[in-house]
This record gives structure tokens, sequence and C-alpha cells, in this order.
């Protein structure tokens, strides 16, 4: 099966939790370093996890631009959304994660606020690429 691929990146580490990420265009350049809770230091560095939940949140925002043009539903300018991700021992083995999404739509009614959430779910790559193996919880805030 043949895929058209509409946007592809790179992005390389080196030293694992306690090294370097740089994009291939340089626009990503960051130190990174292992939180406390994990073993680590906790140094100055950021951590895949935050990366993760930053490219999650913005990923989840673009979606609901997305299901409010489909829905003809309004995603307010100061829509937000704030991603939570923690690493959980797995019964299998090794280590997962999970993603916790607070998504703020002021002045959308309810209703209108869960199908935007809902549609958007199924818009948003990290929530497919996600799907059936992290757990994921979308709360309307």
């Amino acid at each position: 099966m043949s895929v058209q691929v509409v946007y592809r990146t790179s992005v390389t580490a080196i030293g694992g939790r306690t090294g370097k990420a740089r994009s291939d265009d340089g626009r990503i350049d960051v130190e990174l370093s292992t939180p406390k809770e994990l073993g680590g230091d906790g140094g100055a560095g950021t951590n895949p996890e935050q990366l993760f939940a930053a490219g999650y949140a913005a990923c989840f925002l673009g979606a609901l631009k997305v299901a409010g043009q489909q829905l003809k539903l309004k995603v307010p300018p100061d829509a937000s959304i704030t991603a939570t991700v923690g690493i959980v021992p797995r019964s299998q083995g090794g280590f997962g994660i999970t993603a916790d999404l607070a998504i703020a739509l002021p002045g959308v009614d309810a209703e209108s606020a869960h199908q935007l959430v809902e549609t958007a779910h199924q818009i948003c790559p990290y929530s497919n690429a996600t799907r059936n193996n992290v757990d994921v919880v979308l709360t309307i805030t």
C-alpha cells in the first residue's frame, strides 16, 4: 500500500534523556535532562514527555479548528489545550504513557464543545496515533 506523506520532518537525539535534540531545519535545538522522578538530576533541559505534551496540545487545538469548520461551529480565539503527559509502568513490562487533555473553549455551550472535542479527537494525528495504545482522557474545562 502506497501512502502519500503530506509533511515530514526529522529530529536527531544524541545522549538519550540527558543529551540534546535538534531538528533537521534547526528550529528545535534543545538540551535534554531527565526528571528527578525518573532518576535524573532534574536539570534545566526539557524532556521527551514535555515535547510530546507540547506537540499533542498544539495539534489537538489545530484539529479543533478543523472540526469547527466542518461542524460550522466557532472555536474562540482564546481556546486552549493543556496536555499533561505521564509515564506509567506497563503490566507487560516496560513503560507507557498517559495523556490528559484539558480543553478550554470559553463561551462555547456544553453540547457544541462536546461535538467539537469528539470530532477533533477523530481528526488529530496524535489522537489517531495513540488510540487503543495510550490512555487519553479528554476534559472540557
